[in-house]
């Protein structure tokens, strides 16, 4: 019999490897049909990966899951799910994004931040129809002045500009992995709207539908969300991988019952000793989670019933090492205010 790890791809050692070719056929009704060019190999040797991580490469290469975290992140990567997490604020969250790209060589994360304005339209594309205006009407212009050299206002794609969720849906062979932050900060649309995009896996750009059989193969270039030139066919983005979704909440909100049952739902607790200690060394190294031990053991026990966050332990730990130790544990209790209650 097969040993009950066998079957994950992310193993959350928090080294590179190849496992994502070994992930089978998606599901029949999570097979999409997406055309476009293979996504280039991010771990091409250059250091193109290390710097697409940046600060978060140390955090994703000591994150260590859990058994139950590792399972929901497999499920959601086999089934080609959205992985809707919860947890208290500083709890990893957002690591676990970046681990599993760090791991499997998915390049960089795509983030989308939201707040309470915004809307589907945000994460998809930008049309910037203003600028457009502009450029024809000085082409028009330059013309009529008989300017030499004058050109003609360049095509609509050049105007448009794919957000994370749209960047997100491009085809390719490997999946790219996106990352939508705080989820409960939206207003109380957004959660539906988020709905047909995530089931479907495709999306139209209506300014690019209406001029699909005038341009040229019907393709039109776009930028996207990291800012290269991409070609979009017929006015529609379609995904060939889904992507791998991680969806944050700090659990301020419930979800609609649709999004719910179309995600994988992982509920991470509160950060233990040793997670915590790894969350400190990865941002400040070892020196700081050695010396801020008996910070990390005060944090702790006071979480148990206060509401506080890892990143007023960072501070807490950061600033005091500077202090003078007859007012280091004061700084301390300064910089780490329960969130729960306004004191």
């Amino acid at each position: 019999m097969s040993e009950p790890s066998e079957w994950l791809i992310y193993r959350g050692a928090g080294e590179p490897h190849e496992g994502i070719e070994q992930l089978p056929p998606p599901p029949p009704w999570r097979d999409f049909g997406g055309r476009g060019a293979p996504a280039p190999d991010e771990r091409d040797g250059d250091g193109s990966a290390d710097r697409r991580l940046g600060g978060y490469r140390h955090i994703a290469e000591l994150h260590r899951p859990g058994a139950e975290e590792l399972e929901m992140i497999n499920a959601a990567l086999y089934l080609r799910r959205p992985l809707l997490v919860t947890g208290s604020p500083g709890a990893g969250k957002s690591t676990l994004a970046h681990s599993v790209a760090h791991e499997l060589g998915l390049g960089r994360v795509l983030r989308w931040p939201i707040v309470s304005r915004s809307a589907l339209q945000d994460g998809l594309y930008h049309y910037d129809a203003i600028a457009r205006l502009q450029d024809v009407q000085i082409a028009a212009h330059s013309a009529a002045a008989g300017v030499p050299g004058a050109e003609s206002a360049q095509s609509v794609g050049s105007y448009i500009r794919l957000g994370p969720l749209g960047t997100a849906l491009l085809p390719s062979d490997r999946p790219r992995v996106l990352l939508i932050d705080e989820l409960d900060k939206s207003d109380i649309d957004l959660p539906n709207d988020l709905l047909n995009v995530l089931e479907e896996g495709e999306f139209a750009i209506p300014e690019l539908e209406r001029i699909a059989d005038r341009l040229p193969d019907g393709e039109a270039e776009v930028l996207d969300d990291d800012g290269n030139k991409v070609k979009v066919r017929g006015g529609r983005v379609q995904c060939r991988s889904f992507p791998f979704v991680v969806l944050t909440s700090n659990g301020e909100r419930d979800f609609p019952a649709p999004l719910m049952r179309r995600c994988i739902h992982l509920e991470l607790g509160r950060p233990d000793h040793q997670r915590l200690a790894t969350f400190v060394r990865a941002h400040l190294g070892d020196e700081a989670a050695r010396s801020g031990d008996d910070l990390i053991a005060h944090f702790l026990e006071r979480s148990r019933s206060e509401l506080l966050a890892t990143d007023q332990l960072l501070n807490a730990i950061y600033l005091t090492d500077a202090a003078a130790p007859a007012g280091r544990d004061r700084l301390a209790d300064l910089l780490i205010q329960r969130l729960d209650r306004p004191r």
